[in-house]
């Protein structure tokens, strides 16, 4: 014989799981400490300030010769 299943408990647990799964995405993908945000936010600053010093010049700009 066949267990009977209650279908509003069903659907609701179901509901529950389905949250839970993106509360755990959620925060893998927002939850970050703000000493990983600051270290990112450093590390950024880093590369754009090394790419901007290595800058041969504006295209725009002319220069005449000697």
């Amino acid at each position: 014989m066949s267990n009977v299943v209650n279908l509003r408990m069903a659907r609701k647990r179901k509901a529950r799981a389905g949250k839970e799964q993106a509360a755990v995405e959620s925060r893998a993908l927002h939850g970050r400490s703000k000493a990983d945000k600051l270290r990112d936010r450093m590390q950024a600053e880093k590369a754009t300030g090394f790419i901007d010093g290595h800058r041969l010049g504006d295209r725009g700009e002319s220069r005449s010769r000697p």
